[in-house]
């Protein structure tokens, strides 16, 4: 999991001529704001703080931070999390931009990490962030896991929500982390969101390429995202360090190759992968694919070429392992996996509303300059157009009359309430046998003529009066 993962995959894009058909940009660090968009105070603040020297105190009240030898500190560690995390968060946000239709970080799909937990070489959910601002956009986000490990810290995040549909391809059981069976599918309102297909030691293309077309293919029909989330981790392939699958190179791809021909906005993520020359090969080819363009087999003159003896070539081959995955077994899972899929109910959809402003940008500045910091982003938020002379005179008019209608009111009010004061204080008040006291008839005229005046007619009276007294008057 080193950084030297990404030099090789840059060099290898750039000497392939493939940064003439895409954008390549230097997203801004994710900052601890933005990650405990997911993440607890708690566990960033502490990813901020720790180093190997410190690393035994911080956790020994905090076990669950960081857990066993997975997941060990080291200098740089936030700084690596916020350049990770921090161009997932970027590619989504070019997808909700509308500036690009794919997004491509193979420095994310850190899957495992979890809410205040560091697990399998993973600090920071990047994959959540990403998900989280396309929700902000999309009603429904799939995604999607070809790592053969499960995806087990984006499952948890999403476990209970019908807006982000899983899917997991990977080896189960007696594998690390321990989950993804067929079972786990969901709850409450997340019930049946949860895809989980598992595999077994040596599967091949064409048994992986048999289960992975027509499940994928259902979920987009029934489900319909708005935006597909792909992490193309890279330890499924043959020959890795720690992976027990046998796919090769075009047989990985294929999978990129299919979610993209549904053409909808997509974000491409890394991932695991242990044999770096493979992993290399394997992200340049996809995108190779991403952009449509065939590449070379022969390696182009690179930083790294000696890594890629003795063949020099851009492939990664099958190798004899034995497949374990018989097409009865693959039957029975894949059955499994589509009765869980019929509970779906069709294209569950999101209240509309309107789409959240984006936060502020975090500065490190000193908070000296905090309350003018704050106040020049209010004013940019709540700043008045101007107005032109007779704009003035309609809002000076406008306003005018509301006042004169509030003091009218507030004057009937004082009126009202003065007149029936000086009624109870003189004790004029008739009896007309139905147990209640009533106003006499000419003090309520009287009343009347202060509010509507000393000109109006005795019929106007009448028809005021007859609004205002009590049913009882009318006995």
């Amino acid at each position: 999991m080193k950084p030297h993962r990404m030099r090789m995959v840059h060099n290898l894009v750039l000497n392939y001529g493939l940064d003439k058909k895409m954008q390549i940009l230097k997203p801004p660090r994710a900052s601890p704001e933005e990650m405990t968009r997911f993440h607890t105070d708690e566990y960033i603040d502490f990813l901020k703080h720790v180093t190997p020297e410190t690393a035994a105190d911080l956790t020994r009240n905090h076990e669950i931070f960081l857990s066993g030898e997975d997941c060990p500190s080291f200098e740089g560690l936030f700084e690596f999390c916020s350049i990770s995390a921090g161009g997932s968060i970027a590619a989504a946000n070019r997808l909700t931009s509308g500036e690009s239709d794919i997004s491509v970080n193979w420095a994310g799909g850190l899957h495992h990490a979890k809410k205040r937990e560091a697990s399998g070489f993973c600090y920071v959910n990047d994959i959540v962030l990403a998900i989280i601002e396309l929700l902000r956009y999309h009603q429904r986000v799939l995604y999607i896991d070809i790592d053969i490990h499960h995806g087990d810290g984006v499952e948890e995040a999403f476990y209970t929500t019908d807006r982000v549909l899983t899917c997991s391809f990977h080896k189960y059981p007696d594998y690390f982390p321990g989950t993804g069976s067929t079972d786990d599918t969901g709850m409450f309102k997340g019930k049946s969101y949860s895809v989980n297909f598992p595999l077994r030691d040596g599967i091949d293309d064409e048994s992986y390429h048999s289960v992975f077309r027509p499940t994928i293919q259902h979920i987009m029909e029934w489900y319909r995202p708005g935006a597909v989330v792909l992490q193309c981790g890279a330890d499924s392939l043959a020959g890795d360090k720690l992976g027990v699958f046998n796919l090769s190179m075009k047989g990985h791809a294929d999978c990129v190759k299919f979610v993209k021909a549904f053409n909808l906005p997509m974000i491409v993520l890394g991932g695991g992968g242990y044999a770096v020359r493979n992993v290399s090969r394997t992200w340049t080819y996809e995108t190779g694919l991403l952009v449509d363009k065939h590449l070379e087999e022969d390696l182009p003159f690179n930083d790294y070429l000696d890594y890629y003896g003795p063949r020099y070539k851009l492939d990664v081959p099958e190798t004899n392992m034995e497949n374990h995955n018989t097409p009865e077994y693959l039957h029975d899972i894949q059955t499994k996996v589509f009765e869980h899929l019929k509970e779906l109910p069709f294209a569950p959809s999101a209240q509309i509303r309107e789409v959240p402003s984006d936060p502020w940008p975090y500065s490190d500045q000193s908070d000296d300059e905090l309350d003018e910091r704050i106040s020049k982003a209010a004013n940019n938020i709540y700043d008045e157009p101007e107005m032109e002379e007779d704009d003035y005179q309609s809002t000076y008019k406008n306003r005018s009359n509301r006042i004169n209608g509030r003091n009218r009111t507030q004057n009937f009010s004082k009126k009202k309430r003065r007149f029936f004061q000086s009624a109870q204080t003189s004790n004029n008040f008739n009896n007309f046998g139905c147990g209640h006291e009533h106003t006499s008839k000419p003090q309520l005229d009287d009343f009347l003529r202060q509010i509507v005046g000393s000109s109006a007619s005795t019929n106007t009276l009448n028809n005021q009066l007859n609004e205002r007294i009590s049913p009882e008057y009318n006995m």
